[in-house]
């Protein structure tokens, strides 16, 4: 059967587009254009224009660019008439199925060159959607290569008020915004509401193109960036997100989105807010951001939507102030907010009933403790919802509660592994470098060997600060790239800082970190605050600043920037800025610290945001064995069916826990100054156990909201009082029941070599295979996982189907009773064959010079078009020869890519 046509397609498209109720138009040229367009515009308007009046509007349409020509559509034309204003409308926002749809193809425009495009849909006579399409089997991309072609020779006037772009050869289909500078890493795919991607032009037709939703994205879901002048549709997920809140607000519940890190959670969050305040039934939306920090990039970003539509709360008065105000949409943090509804709740009375909406930037971290309980206590007519692009799940609660406890049904999910196969974001690179051995084997156990000497050793770390060194450039693309690097605490921070001081690499250090008032002295009896003061001064050097300690929120934004900048070669930090921190410039993260779980996730998603085509990838290089770390978080995170709830006990079971703990402490401590008393070393010891138990408990019972120390047998003052007495004997306590650690710096060679790489999404999801039981319960689900995993690889997609058979026919037939390492390359090599046998008989070939073929392909990567005809067992004509030859050409390099082990 012959390849359909360009025509067929268009052809096709169109029938789809009419049978879903566009009406049909015959335009030729621009002069055909604007006559349409003062018909329908006529009609939208229900009034009849003169030709002066069309005039004066298309001269009012006319100028400005792509950005201001997106603005006009979105308002209203004051026309002067001799007895009113007349104000002429271009599009209806709010009712968007009551717009005029239609569909022309094969339009004329003239430019520098003459050209006609494929298919236009038409909304009220202006062209807001340009579609591209060529035939089967030409890649995607040529249809984009024309659009930008259109644009430098043709498109004009009223083709600037396109909106959104769509290119199909009708097998893949794609869409994207219109701007002055068109980037093909910025075309999507639709997708259903669980991410499966809709790519076939029909089908495309009636989901994203059917009129209704299609006005309803142009309406709603493109959004005009300010900072950039550009405009920037929603992809699916973000769609589905925000309709998901809408819908869950209308219902008055709870819920929470789960899209993964750098998958575009702020514009997500921002058109959910933006949709918000313009319902007349909302009073107020605020978003809220869990530090300090953020404020100002969250700030900064949602501005750039907007410009000036939002600014950063520098205080609770400016807060209580805008609560009170005009203004729908608020910015705060969960600090400042909580700082309002505990110390001026008398100033918020009349306000705490207003029907209110509280967005969550990220849904843990400071989410877990008595705030996020004392807010939504205080309000009284609120929803709230959560982004998290790394949730709180029962396995990673660590005994606390999920972010399914706090704010209730997942409203709409987007994981790292769709993300990395939509190419929204990048995979990772992990190398785990050694930095240590033993020189010495022993069969003696040490009853508590110094592993933070170990770690903190001046010999170890400046081992590894020379292999970053050696290393970084070939990390960076010699610089063009940025980097950070995360370690354990502040003061190995400060001998890091130093060690790059003191050897003075070509590499611009800069250090940032938060610190207490009252921790221990390091090194020289020095406070951190006057290491950082130290640090800073040098920053201020090498960047003619003049920052300090006493403006720490200037240089924390300073150094953001300039890391954006690629003014900083290594950023050394311990907490700060692995979260929330969006630099598409980061590439490489140095990792010395004991991350896991959403901590290790979110890290590691500082360097996987998309650049350019040199940035293929993240680059993390571990000086700490996290390699089964990485795959829990790995696994979790690319886990739809993650358990969403810990298993915990009533409230009322905790608060009989409680009681019975207070009771025990009360009768061997009646008084708070009793405990001063307490001589025997075994009465000490039951105190700082009692009150340990105690502690855990109210910490269990703090996150219900029903918790009030009413309940309780102890008052809040007096658990403060008792607890400062535990936490000056639980020192005690612990020294000495800590054995006196052994030095091992005497056994140790401190080598750094590179142990190992994976490069995540690809190779090291294949050693998952080995680790299958099938008498494990969650056997079906770890097999579902790897099948998931591999279809969101391009590297693994072929092998999906092949890796799912050797699972049934291998893994489960033997009980899991083999050698996956030796099994696994004997099956492939089995199948290989089979593959080949079917296409030396399909295409009637030479088994033998075809396997030779394969062979050299295997070998050395080429493949000679006289060979491949040397293969052929029959004479053929030249054009039949020169199409089997390419044929063949792309069935071999499929068939090695396919069966080649990682």
């Amino acid at each position: 059967m012959a390849s359909q046509s360009e025509a067929a397609l268009e052809n096709n498209l169109i029938k789809t587009l009419v049978d879903g109720g566009y009406e049909q138009v015959l335009i030729k040229d621009e002069k055909e254009l604007e006559s349409n367009f003062k018909q329908q515009l006529e009609r939208f308007n229900n009034t009849t224009f003169t030709d002066d009046e069309f005039k004066k509007i298309l001269i009012h349409l006319e100028g400005g660019s792509i950005f201001e020509k997106a603005k006009k559509l979105r308002d209203q034309y004051e026309l002067s008439r001799e007895d009113e204003t007349f104000y002429v409308k271009f599009l209806n926002k709010k009712e968007w199925c009551k717009n005029i749809f239609q569909v022309a193809n094969q339009i004329t425009m003239e430019g520098t060159y003459k050209n006609r495009y494929d298919v236009t849909i038409l909304i009220n006579g202006l062209p807001l959607i340009q579609i591209e399409l060529k035939k089967r089997g030409v890649e995607l991309k040529q249809a984009f290569k024309q659009i930008q072609r259109y644009q430098l020779h043709s498109f004009h006037n009223l083709f600037n008020y396109v909106q959104i772009f769509v290119i199909s050869n009708g097998v893949n289909t794609k869409f994207f915004s219109n701007n002055s500078e068109l980037n093909y890493n910025f075309t999507f795919f639709w997708k259903d509401k669980n991410n499966n991607n809709i790519n076939n032009l029909e089908d495309f037709a009636t989901t994203f193109l059917e009129k209704c939703h299609l006005s309803k994205m142009i309406s709603q879901y493109i959004v005009l960036n300010e900072t950039k002048k550009s405009l920037m549709v929603l992809r699916a997920y973000q769609y589905y997100a925000v309709e998901a809140i809408l819908e869950s607000v209308s219902n008055k519940s709870n819920g929470y989105v789960w899209h993964t890190t750098g998958s575009g959670k702020t514009l997500t969050s921002f058109k959910a807010c933006q949709i918000l305040t313009s319902r007349e039934d909302i009073d107020k939306v605020m978003f809220i951001v869990d530090r300090n920090d953020l404020d100002y990039q969250t700030t900064k970003e949602f501005n750039s939507f907007s410009a000036g539509a939002v600014d950063g709360t520098d205080n609770t008065n400016a807060l209580i102030k805008q609560l009170k105000g005009k203004n729908k949409l608020i910015i705060t943090t969960i600090q400042k907010l909580h700082r309002a509804v505990k110390g001026r709740a008398k100033q918020l009375e009349n306000y705490r009933n207003l029907r209110m909406i509280l967005m969550f930037d990220e849904c843990h971290r400071s989410q877990f403790g008595d705030m996020h309980k004392d807010i939504t206590n205080f309000f009284t007519n609120i929803n709230y919802y959560g982004f998290t692009g790394t949730p709180i799940f029962a396995e990673n609660a660590n005994k606390s509660r999920t972010t399914q406890d706090l704010f209730g049904k997942r409203l709409h999910s987007y994981l790292i592994k769709d993300a990395i196969h939509d190419e929204n974001v990048l995979g990772f690179a992990v190398d785990y470098v050694g930095t240590y051995k033993s020189r010495v084997k022993t069969d003696i156990e040490v009853e508590a060997i110094d592993t933070g000497e170990v770690m903190e050793s001046e010999e170890r770390l400046e081992k590894i600060v020379d292999y970053i060194i050696k290393y970084h450039n070939n990390k960076t693309y010699h610089k063009e790239f940025t980097s950070m690097f995360c370690v354990s605490s502040v003061p190995v921070l400060n001998k890091y800082y130093n060690i790059f001081k003191k050897k003075n690499p070509d590499l611009k250090i800069a250090a940032i970190y938060s610190y207490g008032d009252n921790v221990d002295l390091e090194e020289g009896n020095r406070h951190p605050r006057d290491n950082l003061e130290s640090h800073i001064e040098d920053y201020n050097e090498m960047f003619g600043t003049n920052y300090s300690t006493d403006d720490f929120g200037s240089y924390y934004v300073d150094v953001s920037k300039r890391s954006k900048n690629k003014q900083i070669d290594i950023l050394l930090v311990v907490n700060m800025f692995l979260t929330g921190f969006d630099n598409p410039l980061l590439n490489t993260l140095y990792v010395d610290k004991n991350l896991q779980y959403h901590g290790l996730i979110q890290a590691f998603s500082r360097t996987n945001r998309i650049d350019n085509v040199k940035k293929t990838q993240g680059n993390i290089v571990c000086f700490r064995n996290l390699k089964k770390r990485v795959d829990e978080a790995v696994r979790l995170f690319s886990d739809t069916d993650a358990e969403g709830y810990v298993i915990t006990l009533p409230y009322s079971e905790y608060v009989e826990k409680f009681n019975s703990c207070a009771s025990r402490l009360l009768t061997l401590v009646p008084d708070v100054q009793d405990v001063d008393g307490l001589e025997d070393e075994k009465d000490v010891e039951k105190f700082v156990l009692n009150f340990k138990n105690i502690l855990r408990v109210l910490n269990r019972m703090t996150t219900f909201a029903e918790f009030s120390y009413d309940d309780l047998k102890l008052t809040e003052q007096d658990l403060n009082d008792y607890k400062s007495k535990y936490l000056d004997l639980y020192a005690k306590v612990s020294r000495r029941e800590s054995p006196e650690k052994s030095s091992i710096l005497d056994d140790i060679d401190f080598e750094i070599e590179l142990t190992r790489q994976d490069n995540i999404n690809v190779s090291y999801i294949i050693n998952l295979l080995k680790d299958l039981d099938p008498k494990d319960s969650s056997f079906k689900k770890d097999v579902r996982l790897i099948h998931d995993l591999m279809q969101a690889s391009h590297e693994l997609k072929s092998k999906a189907e092949l890796i799912d058979k050797f699972i049934h026919e291998n893994i489960v037939e033997s009980n899991g009773q083999i050698d996956v390492d030796e099994e696994l390359p004997q099956y492939f090599e089995k199948e290989k064959n089979k593959e080949i046998d079917e296409m030396v008989a399909s295409e009637n070939l030479s088994d033998e010079e075809t396997r030779k073929i394969i062979e050299e392909y295997e070998y050395s990567g080429k493949l000679r078009d006289d060979d491949i005809k040397q293969s052929f067992n029959e004479d053929i004509g030249f054009l039949e020869r020169r199409h089997k030859v390419s044929l063949l050409k792309s069935k071999i390099i499929d068939l090695v890519d396919k069966f080649a082990l990682i």
